[in-house]
């Protein structure tokens, strides 16, 4: 092992290894100073697949989904409940489910206190006709009875009209009806012919279905797009060939912790109640940024799960990875704010496989300067842009056992590595690229370099056939 050496033309080094070929313009510093940028040839490149498109400015539209089911309008369900004891004397709706007409009768009721409410109000008018030349005293007297006897029968929720004829006629009635107070579904039904019922309780709900909600659950992510009065198309399972127009009327302010979902309520007409309650909906909101911004497809995002990293083209075959920062995304594209412009072109095919070609040939430098026994001066720092993984190469001799391109392995029965203080044994090892054991077949004595990628994890990323010397010495130590 010497000091590094170059050759202007192919040679092997006093190991027998082929020195690797290096072509102007190839180094990590490109001639006008910039460093970082990788230099693939226009034959590579063809090979690869690699397109590129222009980053543009533009509003980026995004189409929010999400999965609902109907429910009832809460502020157009109404309840039945008589404010006074009572027997129910006759039902005229009797089953739960039956549209009814605002107005319409749903039963009648006999109620003992409600008839002494009503001869309360009559002797009181009669009382006031009768006092009319009496004294200022007695008039007052008689008219705050009368007015107390309407006002109880007004707060028991008597209509005007019942009222209105007890007045004109003087008749106490028996029984006392309850009306609907909209036209809608009955939805609840606790009257039973004859049963006795107390204040307050509940005998029929009447709920208008003619506006409903539908609840959808927003999942966590897309909830910062989603906002009140947005309007939304609501598409039901049993019309397939329907949409309805609806609005967003509330955000939920709390997150299902299970499914990390939020509730959306969308406001919508029922025509034709179409719509029924605990019916499954799909909703779709259309959304986009408020200002334009600079975009680039998805697909020229690398994502390392600690940064997102885009190839931008600066010549021919040559591009610079960069570091960006992602704002929202739509279905095909993604905002970025900050490290590229308009108008510069992205990888956006093939750029896995650019990073990866880099990333080879930094490996393999980084072995060509360990191996050749490269040093750093004294106070000199390692470059900061070679991988950690590959600034330490090995060499070994062996015979290929077992070869697997599918998986990308090789099986190597090999001697010891001295720089790695191995005895001579079989392991397996991954394979750079495919390409490295083209021609090789099992048996085949090598020669080959590998390097640790990462913990555990030994990548060949240089094969060639091994001398006869080699071969020889080899076989006889065995």
């Amino acid at each position: 092992m010497g000091l590094p050496d170059t050759s202007p033309v192919p040679k092997k080094d006093p190991m027998g290894m082929d020195y690797i070929p290096v072509y102007e313009g190839d180094d990590q510093e490109d001639s006008s100073g910039q460093a970082g940028l990788i230099r693939i040839s226009t034959e590579k490149i063809q090979k690869l697949g690699v397109r590129t498109e222009a980053a543009r400015v533009q509003r980026l539209e995004r189409t929010v989904r999400a999965a609902g089911r109907v429910e009832p309008d809460e502020r157009r369900i109404y309840t039945i409940a008589p404010k006074f004891e009572g027997y129910v004397e006759r039902l005229h709706v009797n089953v739960t489910g039956q549209t009814v007409a605002k107005g319409q009768v749903l039963l009648e009721v006999y109620s003992p206190e409600l008839i002494s409410a009503q001869r309360e109000y009559q002797i009181a008018l009669q009382g006031l006709q009768s006092s009319q030349g009496s004294a200022d005293s007695v008039q007052s007297g008689m008219r705050r009875l009368a007015d107390s006897s309407l006002q109880r029968l007004r707060n028991w929720d008597i209509s005007e009209e019942q009222i209105s004829r007890l007045t004109q006629s003087g008749e106490v009635r028996r029984t006392l009806a309850f009306r609907s107070p909209v036209q809608g579904l009955v939805t609840e039904k606790k009257a039973v012919q004859g049963m006795r019922f107390m204040p307050g309780e509940a005998l029929y709900q009447v709920t208008d279905l003619g506006a409903v909600w539908v609840v959808a659950d927003v999942f966590e992510q897309d909830i910062g797009l989603v906002n009140a009065g947005a309007k939304v198309k609501v598409t039901i399972n049993a019309y397939p060939d329907k949409a309805f127009s609806g609005t967003v009327s509330y955000v939920y302010p709390t997150l299902n912790p299970e499914t990390r979902t939020i509730p959306v309520r969308i406001e919508l007409s029922n025509p034709g109640m179409l719509l029924k309650p605990a019916m499954f909906a799909q909703i779709e909101l259309s959304v986009g940024t408020r200002t334009q911004t600079v975009t680039v497809p998805n697909s020229a995002v690398i994502d390392s799960g600690t940064r997102q990293i885009v190839l931008v083209q600066v010549g021919e075959g040559r591009f610079e990875p960069r570091e960006v920062r992602l704002g929202r995304r739509a279905s095909n594209e993604v905002e970025v704010l900050e490290g590229v412009r308009s108008g510069e072109s992205v990888v956006v095919s093939a750029n896995f496989l650019i990073d990866a070609e880099s990333n080879l040939k930094a490996a393999v430098s980084g072995f060509g300067h360990a191996g050749h026994g490269a040093s750093t001066e004294p106070g000199q720092k390692p470059s900061s842009e070679m991988p950690k993984a590959a600034t330490t190469g090995h060499r070994a001799e062996g015979a290929i056992e077992a070869i697997d391109l599918k998986s990308g392995t090789v099986e190597i029965s090999h001697g010891p590595v001295p720089s790695l203080k191995w005895p001579a044994m079989s392991m397996e090892f991954a394979l750079a690229h495919g390409a490295l054991l083209q021609g090789y077949k099992v048996g085949d004595m090598v020669s080959f370099e590998f390097v640790e990628r990462k913990p555990g994890e030994w990548v060949v990323t240089a094969v060639q056939r091994a001398s006869p010397a080699h071969d020889a010495a080899r076989h006889k130590s065995y």
